[in-house]
């Protein structure tokens, strides 16, 4: 696979190294001279040494045939526009983001980005779930953010302990993908009965998300 990674900071650096180790032909794209030439005596002959914005390094950096590019730079205006001239000029199959600023996600989504990657967004989640808390947990994101992964933990007062699965009516586009009672999994049958203290893991729509919150925790 070829790829060309936008940004030879630590992110960009780490991540050239693992994948020229996993054997991938990698191209890196970095405006800052000195740091170019770090990276060209540590990796070798693999950096252009430019801005990753501009169509004529792209080029220069085989963005025609790269099957991704990943625009990892801590500027995240820098790594969309890359993102984005790379689609649009080079057409290169999948585009991945480094997203610094959470709130930036829909944006970049709009945008057709394949995929964000948001170190705050990551561990924030680690956090959440470490500390028990009453709500929707997001674990992971789907179709470019269009389907959400949740976990929630039944309390006493949520609306369907007790029920069976198919006396609860969900969201449209919403399934119970897994159920978790005492760390075991359960088998997620039609006359499956959830108790308090169970966790729910979900897939649902980012539309219907706000149903779902209120079906599984309640107001």
């Amino acid at each position: 696979m070829y790829v060309v990674v936008v940004g030879g900071g630590q992110v960009g650096y780490y991540l050239t190294r693992e994948l020229l180790t996993a054997g991938h032909e990698v191209v890196v794209i970095e405006k800052e001279p000195a740091r170019a030439r770090q990276i060209a005596d540590e990796l070798g002959s693999i950096v252009v040494a430019n801005d990753g914005c501009e169509g004529r390094y792209q080029a220069e950096a085989g963005m025609g045939r790269a099957d991704v590019v990943a625009a990892v730079t801590g500027d995240d205006g820098v790594n969309l526009a890359a993102c984005q001239i790379a689609k649009m000029r080079f057409t290169v199959p999948r585009a991945i983001a480094r997203v610094n600023n959470p709130e930036h996600e829909p944006l970049f989504r709009k945008l057709a980005i394949d995929e964000t990657v948001s170190p705050i967004r990551s561990i924030l989640g680690v956090i959440e779930h470490e500390i028990p808390v009453h709500d929707l947990l997001h674990l992971a994101e789907l179709e470019g953010g269009e389907l959400q992964i949740v976990e929630a933990q039944l309390e006493p007062g949520s609306p369907v302990v007790g029920k069976e699965l198919r006396e609860i009516q969900l969201p449209e586009g919403s399934a119970v993908a897994v159920l978790l009672r005492d760390d075991h999994a359960v088998p997620t049958r039609p006359e499956t009965r959830l108790y308090a203290g169970d966790r729910v893991l979900a897939v649902t729509s980012s539309e219907r998300e706000a149903e779902l919150r209120s079906l599984l925790i309640g107001e």
